[in-house]
């Protein structure tokens, strides 16, 4: 056998909420209609089952449209209306509600959400005005065959009464179905919100008890609450208007009894003074929700931006076109010591000064193009030492609506990545250097001669400037090594270097290319100036070396070679060499002077 559908507690008691409401007010609007099958003047029971619709999911209407329906048949035949005529107007009721939230649901999906209040409040209107047409119709249709009401008139007091009752109760409703008991529990709410009931209930009262035609000076209260407490407190503000106007109206107090009105025109203008209150006071609460929701989104932005600004590793400024910061990030006390309070202002000062003027150029010509720009500089820390940022600056418009332009600057701590390129550099020259030159006698070593000589060579077949040539050993140099051994050698080649730079200009270049060959470019240099050359070097050799801390007798042997005509390198080298076989070949210790080319 099926399980029989069980129903929670909060089921039933939110069924019998409903029940109260819409039984209570039906009778309590009854209850001021004059004379049996009227209308009433004002019909609250349709906004709230609208609203309490609109706050549930659709597949739970059916119990409440049920509860309703029972709840307003009930307080109809307790009212005195016959069986028929309750069922039929009750009916007309049910229909109009259910237009209206359908209406609403079909075509906003989230009720709650402040973004689609304003398309809603066109949609209701809109289904407001036409089911209240169609129901008061319908009802008005019911009165005139079961009471003789003219038909006309019925369906305008029909029409009015619960247009005004759709649009304030069931927005009200609405809302307190949103807020749950949140409504007057906020702090500080509860108090100000009667506080402003009390006054309008008592300008109402008062205007409503004297024979005056001043029923305006209740529209300002009314307007005050509506403002101070939004939906809510018009929502209370129409409806204990026009409770306190309708009640004092039907004892026979107020103006509208000093206009020789009958029951149907006090009626109609008590209809159209709650109509007045609600043009007044539901359009000034969609467009404060609506300021209301955009100054939660301007909060949530600003809040966002402040959180990302705050707590960003990099450092975030705002600058003016003058080069005054309005704003520091919080991340560049981390970055450069200084509070961001102590970085307000022009403060140029923590500029590194090589690096000043190329800033503030840079900032002018973010500002001027508007296209964003990536610098790198120096920032002074407050201990006094200098730190590398990477700054990208973008033209962003001023915030207090002036028009002028600003930089926003997002900078960060690059020192390590510039000391890590630095040394990198520095590495790169160390091996540059090392591949050009001889690491034992810190002299060019054959690379470097070679590019030299061949540059050499280029300049004496372009511009014709000559080249002197010297190509040299240690004579016995072998000897030197095998019976001394290689320190005394390498300090041999040590000091053989050392008077060969003294014996050479600047610009002329000494160079090891081998084990103990050595060789000297002169560039722009005559025979004459070779020779002498050659000459200064051999003299330079006469005395003892100090090796090992013995005095060694070293001398050397000199091939010269010049060329005044075009010539290539390897050429030019192999003359040097011949010209120094044959000074060996002479008896060493001396230079021989090839054929000039």
């Amino acid at each position: 056998m099926a399980d029989r559908p069980t129903w929670s507690r909060s089921y039933w008691f939110d069924r019998c909420i409903l029940a109260v409401l819409i039984a209570s007010t039906a009778w309590l609007s009854l209850a001021l209609a004059r004379g049996p099958g009227e209308l009433a003047a004002i019909w609250i029971g349709n906004g709230i089952l609208a609203g309490w619709l609109l706050s549930r999911r659709t597949t739970t209407w059916r119990g409440y449209i049920a509860v309703a329906f029972v709840a307003e048949l009930a307080a109809r035949m307790l009212a005195g209306d016959e069986a028929p005529y309750a069922v039929a107007i009750a009916a007309c009721n049910l229909i109009e509600a259910l237009v209206v939230a359908g209406a609403v649901r079909w075509r906003v999906s989230d009720t709650r959400d402040p973004r689609d209040w304003m398309r809603m409040g066109g949609i209701a209107t809109a289904a407001t005005l036409l089911a209240c047409a169609g129901s008061g119709a319908l009802a008005a249709g019911v009165a005139h065959a079961m009471h003789a009401q003219p038909f006309l008139p019925a369906l305008g007091r029909w029409f009015s009464a619960h247009v005004v009752g759709m649009v304030v109760v069931a927005t009200m409703t609405l809302v307190a179905q949103r807020e749950r008991t949140r409504l007057f529990a906020l702090r500080g709410r509860t108090g100000s919100l009667l506080a402003s009931l009390a006054l309008l209930v008592a300008t109402t009262a008062g205007v409503f008890l004297t024979d005056y035609a001043v029923l305006f000076l209740a529209y300002p209260p009314l307007l005050l609450v509506a403002v101070q407490h939004r939906f809510v407190g018009a929502g209370l503000g129409v409806i204990a208007m026009a409770l306190v106007a309708a009640t004092l109206t039907t004892l026979g107090h107020g103006p509208l009894w000093q206009q020789g009105l009958d029951d149907t025109g006090r009626i109609a203008l008590i209809q159209l003074y709650i109509a007045g209150g609600c043009l007044m006071t539901i359009p000034v609460c969609l467009a404060l929700a609506e300021r209301d929701r955009l100054a939660g989104r301007l909060r949530e932005s600003e809040r966002r931006y402040r959180m990302l600004a705050d707590h960003s590793h990099d450092a975030i400024t705002r600058v003016r076109a003058d080069g005054e910061r309005v704003y520091v990030s919080p991340a560049a006390t981390e970055m450069l010591g200084w509070d961001a309070d102590e970085l307000l202002g022009s403060r140029w000062s923590i500029v590194h000064p090589d690096d000043r003027d190329a800033l503030e150029q840079s900032m002018a010509s973010a500002l001027a193009s508007g296209e964003p720009r990536t610098d790198q500089y120096r920032l002074r820390h407050r201990e006094g030492h200098y730190v590398w940022v990477e700054a990208v600056s973008r033209a962003i418009p001023a915030d207090d609506g002036s028009g002028r332009t600003e930089l926003m600057i997002n900078a960060r701590n690059i020192s390590r990545r510039v000391a890590a390129e630095q040394a990198l550099a520095e590495s790169r020259r160390e091996l540059e250097r090392q591949s050009r030159v001889d690491p034992l006698t810190d002299l060019a070593n054959r690379r470097q001669f070679d590019e030299r000589l061949s540059l050499a060579c280029k300049r004496l077949q372009r511009h014709g400037t000559p080249i002197g040539l010297l190509a040299m050993d240690i004579d016995r140099f072998k000897s030197i090594n095998d019976g001394h051994g290689h320190a005394t050698g390498d300090a041999v080649l040590q000091a053989f270097a050392r008077r060969l730079c003294e014996s050479v200009r600047e610009t002329d270049l000494v160079a090891r290319v081998g084990g103990d060959e050595f060789v000297i470019l002169l560039e722009d240099g005559s025979a004459d100036g070779a020779e002498a050359v050659a000459r200064k070097v051999v003299a330079a050799m006469t005395a003892p070396v100090e090796a090992g801390g013995k005095p060694l007798e070293v001398s050397t042997s000199i091939g010269v070679a010049h060329a005044r005509e075009p010539v290539d390198p390897a050429t030019l080298m192999a003359r040097a060499d011949a010209a120094l076989y044959v000074a060996k070949q002479a008896g060493r210790n001396r230079y021989h002077v090839a054929t000039p080319y």
